[in-house]
Order: structure tokens, then C-alpha cells, then sequence
């Protein structure tokens, strides 16, 4: 499956792509800045997220085509990783 096909992934960048949309009119109607850095703050981490899924998805595309159908074991292990690059 293409990034581009990742329905998941494209509803994520969507809905962040609408919050952020809000956001420019809450800037536009002089909202009070902390609930503006707040929603600021949510959309940063709504497409932090969409960049570790595509990251994740991408090694895992590209892992099965190098080394074959993936077992449970390793895709469990890739998993944890996808969890732990969460903090990077």
C-alpha cells in the first residue's frame, strides 16, 4: 500500500489541516494566546503522530519487500520501536 492510500494516515492529516484552519481564526478574532498556543500545541502533536505512522509504515513496507513476509515476532518488535521513536 502507497503512503498516499493510507486512509488513516490522510484523515489525521486532514483533521490537523481543519484544527489549524480554526486556529488561524481564533488568531483572526484576537483569542486570549494561551488558548491559542494550546491548540497550537494539540495540532504539533496531531501531526507528530502522522509523521511517526508514515515513518513506521514506510520501514515496514520497505522491510517486507527486502527480507519477505515479516513474522509476528518481528512485527511485534518493530512495533515496539515504532513506540520507543515516539520519543526521539
Amino acid at each position: 500500500m502507497s503512503h498516499a492510500s493510507d486512509k488513516a494516515l490522510v484523515n489525521r492529516l486532514r483533521r490537523a489541516n481543519g484544527h489549524l484552519a480554526k486556529i488561524a481564526s481564533m488568531v483572526e478574532d484576537n483569542r486570549n494566546p494561551l488558548e491559542i498556543a494550546q491548540q497550537l500545541q494539540a495540532v504539533i502533536a496531531a501531526l507528530s503522530k502522522a509523521r511517526g505512522a508514515l515513518v513506521a509504515h514506510h520501514i515496514e513496507h520497505h522491510l517486507e519487500e527486502a527480507v519477505g513476509e515479516l513474522t509476528p515476532e518481528t512485527r511485534r518488535t518493530l512495533e515496539q520501536l515504532s513506540e520507543l521513536a515516539k520519543y526521539l
